[in-house]
């Protein structure tokens, strides 16, 4: 086999190394980019439970590990489990409403026995991928990427905001979010060569250095916790409930519609081509199986995170060297408390002014991928149908859509744009038949009036 040079040029190819200190920054810049939304899902589902503030921090530090090891995974497959993409993993928001219900009703370790046997179910279920992948045409990925994008969009905008502080909304909030977007579309425009991809890192600092001066930083904190510190294994042991345990694989399938929709994303933006049978199967069984490896470590779910996706659309940074050193960052974040209170102490204004733009990225690919299903009549049908099915019936659940159905339908469906779609666009390609007579139609037009008739 022929040695590959190592070269900063191979960021824009999946395999070949890079300088290692070359691939570091864009390797951070991807772990910057999720780091504060992998750590939010666990600080809400453990207030519900209870958790004291000392249990929270042990959780948060055993989520930095598990999401480093899990990035690594689908970097670099073990047997079929990973997909072997530039794929970033991290805690799922996906899970935090059905989560808290139960952590508040049956106590954490019922969360925890619930994310272990789901996740056993879904890293299965990915695994037999080959026998259900039919189901899910272009179409129908297209629909979901294009879900996907459209979900963020209040994301990065309550983060532009400041997130959940009190002073969401603030002058200061909104200052430091569009001196962070200023200085990432600038540096996009300025800069030359490799060192253009690195924009939204660029934006990070700039911002993070400013929020320090207006006094947003809690510079205190980062020394908190020690130097060193192990990851709890077991910290609690599991407990099942039939009924917790429904529910929160019925919220798994949901999460593997988003990992396909990410997944297709990605290979789409950043390798332009079509996903393998066997990059689901591997991305879905890294999934599950993380998953019930994080529930060990007292974790929810961990999946893949949109706003990496977004970043490689964005940069076009596939390189699968450069990533693993981002997840080694992570994995580092987990074992060393001041690592990971550096990059947790990231206001929620700074990540915002990056993200809002990387989340357009998404939908703009999912538009992408339903040009390239094509826009015959049945795909427009599909797509159409399916999205304002999903962003209808999702923004408008305050009046009450959804409250003749089961709470377990509500919880999965009444504010999940993506979860809606998935359904929606999965029940219309089984339903609708492969030559509508719309085409039918068509086609008999254009050739009458090729005839003359």
């Amino acid at each position: 086999m022929e040695k590959q040079n190592c070269s900063v040029a191979n960021i824009y190819q999946l395999n070949g190394r890079v300088p290692v200190l070359k691939a570091i920054p864009f390797g951070i810049q991807h772990i910057l980019a999720m780091f504060v939304a992998n750590l939010t899902p666990i600080t809400i589902i453990a207030a519900a439970g209870g958790l004291s503030q000392n249990e929270i921090a042990v959780l948060l530090q055993n989520a930095m590990f598990i999401a480093g090891i899990a990035t690594l995974i689908q970097l670099y497959p073990v047997w079929k489990v990973g997909s072997g993409l530039p794929i970033v993993m991290g805690v799922s928001f996906t899970f935090v409403t059905v989560l808290s219900t139960i952590a508040a009703n049956y106590g954490y370790p019922t969360v925890i026995g619930s994310v272990l046997i789901g996740g056993l179910f879904e890293g299965t279920l990915g695994l037999l991928a080959k026998y259900w992948r039919k189901i899910i045409a272009p179409i129908v990925a297209a629909s979901v990427v294009t879900a996907i994008g459209f979900s963020l969009f209040a994301v990065g905008a309550r983060s532009f905001g400041g997130g959940y502080a009190d002073d969401f909304g603030s002058g200061e909030n909104l200052l430091l979010g569009a001196l962070t977007l200023l200085v990432c579309l600038l540096w996009n425009c300025l800069v030359k060569g490799y060192l253009r991809q690195l924009s939204v890192l660029a934006g990070l600092i700039v911002g993070y250095i400013a929020a320090i001066f207006m006094g947003k930083v809690e510079l205190s904190s980062i020394l908190a916790g020690g130097f060193i510190s192990l990851p709890k294994i077991l910290p609690y042991v599991p407990e099942f409930n039939i009924g917790a345990i429904l529910s929160v694989c019925i919220i798994y399938l949901v999460s593997a519609a988003e990992t396909i929709g990410d997944t297709s994303a990605l290979v789409s933006s950043g390798l332009n081509r079509e996903i393998k049978e066997r990059e689901i199967s591997g991305s879905l069984g890294c999934d599950g199986y993380s998953s019930a490896l994080a529930s060990l470590l007292g974790c929810p779910p961990v999946t893949s995170f949109s706003q990496n996706v977004g970043l490689v659309a964005m940069t076009k940074v596939v390189n699968r060297f450069t990533i693993m050193t981002g997840a080694l960052c992570m994995i580092l974040a987990g074992l060393l408390p001041p690592v990971g209170n550096f990059f947790a102490s990231l206001p929620e204004s700074v990540l915002g002014g990056c993200t809002i733009m990387m989340f357009g990225t998404i939908l703009t690919s999912g538009m992408q991928m339903i040009a390239k299903a094509g826009f015959t009549q049945r795909n427009i049908t599909i797509a159409a149908l399916s999205l304002s099915i999903g962003i209808g019936f999702t923004t408008t659940s305050e009046i009450g859509l959804w409250h003749i159905f089961p709470q377990v339908v509500q919880s999965v469906f009444s504010a999940n744009v993506v979860a809606v779609v998935f359904v929606a666009s999965i029940i219309l390609n089984l339903v609708l038949p492969e030559n509508m007579e719309v085409d039918k139609i068509k086609e008999s037009f254009e050739q009458g009036k090729g005839t003359g008739q």
